[in-house]
């Protein structure tokens, strides 16, 4: 095959749209992990790259036969693995547009739209989820989307270190040994990759105690270590609060964080990866308490529970001076006369990368084409599955609940050794009818069940549960 002509292109575009929507609609007929072994699916594919082009009819038999046998289906109903990975069709619709439309949105130059739409975009989430106004395009911060919050917890770092050493850092490199971060053993680990990216390294983690009993941060602790660092003659740099945790879905106690940063000088950057989307619905804003306050930044991922795929996660800064101060340089190249106007933004200068894809056109489309009464209903929806799972082992006298319920995630084990509850995680996914991943709390394996899903309906919730119970009755009779 040459390059597609319009028509051809709009034939196979047509074919794919197909394939997707009949993928969505049979989905739940096939198993949710893959039964393959490693390998497997390399050995399939040929060792060489075709020296004369196929057509994409081959391309499309392959995905078939090769990749689809080999893919754990996240957007499978009775998916419960992890933290909920959404699509959408207005989504999936919006990126195809963003694909065809190939626009680099690194300067406002390069597309006007692209950055004018994914300000407003930022500007009318922040509004959904109850966050301040410092937050707003109208402000003295802003937001950006990025791709993962890991690469957001980078940039807090690196407009901490700016701040902190009043620009020195860009100039002279990090001083080994003098700054410090804080976390918790619960807190993602990409803090402590971006200390090692930052050239902070490994030596600037302060991890910080949880409550007994909460997975969340002990302020009393915080306190201690941060007055001993001040006594040794350390930068206490950042402090991260999670809100939402990835094993158990913990929430750090944001305002009394915010309260120690603020009287130390310390950067707080609150991660609400999965569980900041949720604040979409009124009764839920107390996941932001203290971030109007106290917050530096902050991120949250729609890829996760907000029916937008990934990637797209977002963030905010309080004082974008900071975030654009630390990353800014600019070549001859790059100049141009609306930029040097002061009067629009630059993209660039709020990430790591120079080039950017047009992320913000997925955003506008699911917010579009949900309304925020629509995307009530689905994180509801995804709680409302929660609370009948945790309900259901709590009437199942083998299981217990090791946390108590929180958003859309459970926690549970059978009251049995670590090595029982691991042999019925793998008995569980092997069945292929459902997903599910574990942790450990206080040494102990638990299961977790994480609800969320866009095509999940409660009796696939059940029938989860049932292979649970089914795959437990065995285990045990064995």
């Amino acid at each position: 095959m040459t390059n597609m002509s319009p028509d051809e292109f709009r034939h196979y575009g047509y074919r794919v749209v197909d394939w997707i929507a009949d993928y969505w609609k049979h989905l739940e007929s096939l198993p949710v992990a893959p039964r393959v072994e490693p390998g497997d699916i390399l050995r399939r594919l040929p060792a060489h790259p075709p020296e004369q082009g196929e057509s994409f009819d081959a391309v499309l038999s392959d995905l078939d036969e090769l990749l689809v046998p080999g893919l754990l289906h996240w957007q499978h109903p009775r998916f419960f693995g992890y933290f909920p990975a959404n699509s959408s069709p207005p989504a999936v619709l919006a990126d195809l547009l963003c694909s065809g439309l190939g626009v680099q949105g690194m300067l406002w130059v390069t597309s006007p739209a692209c950055t004018e739409l994914e300000q407003r975009v930022l500007d009318w989430l922040a509004q959904a989820l109850g966050l301040p106004e410092r937050f707003r395009l109208a402000g003295p911060g802003g937001g950006v989307i990025q791709d993962t919050a890991s690469s957001s917890v980078i940039l807090a770092v690196l407009a901490a270190l700016h701040r902190a050493s009043a620009g020195r850092v860009r100039r002279d490199g990090v001083t080994p040994g003098r700054y410090v971060c804080y976390v918790t053993a619960e807190t993602h680990s990409a803090v402590t990759k971006a200390a090692v990216i930052t050239g902070l390294g490994e030596q600037a983690i302060r991890q910080v105690p949880t409550r007994p009993g909460e997975q969340a941060m002990d302020l009393t602790q915080l306190r201690g270590l941060v007055t001993a660092d001040l006594v040794a003659g350390h930068t206490s740099l950042l402090a991260v609060a999670t809100v939402g945790t990835t094993s158990t879905c913990a929430v750090d106690p944001v305002p009394g964080m915010g309260a120690l940063c603020r009287e130390h000088g310390i950067w707080l950057h609150v991660d609400a990866a999965y569980a900041g989307v949720a604040a979409v619905c009124p009764e839920l804003r107390w996941l932001h308490d203290g971030v109007a306050e106290f917050a530096d930044s902050y991120c949250t991922n729609p890829h996760k529970w907000l029916l937008t795929n990934f990637d797209c996660d977002t963030f905010w800064v309080a004082d974008r001076a900071a975030l654009t101060g630390a990353l800014s340089i600019l070549p001859e190249y790059l100049r141009n006369e609306a930029s040097e106007s002061g009067q629009v933004t630059d993209y660039r200068d709020w990430q790591i990368p120079l080039g950017r894809r047009f992320r913000a056109l997925k955003l506008w489309a699911v917010l579009r084409c949900y309304g925020l009464a629509g995307l009530r209903e689905h994180i509801r929806r995804g709680i409302e599955h929660a609370q009948h799972v945790a309900r259901w082992i709590t009437a199942d006298e083998r299981f217990e609940l090791t946390t108590p319920q929180r958003l859309s995630l459970v926690c549970f084990r059978l009251r049995a050794a670590n090595q029982a509850n691991l042999d019925l995680l793998a008995r569980v996914n092997a069945t292929g009818i459902t997903f599910l991943t574990h942790t450990k709390i206080d040494e102990r394996v638990s299961l977790r069940f994480a609800a969320g899903g866009t095509h999940t309906e409660l009796h696939h919730v059940e029938q989860a549960w049932r292979c649970v119970q089914q795959q437990a009755a065995t285990l045990l009779a064995g």
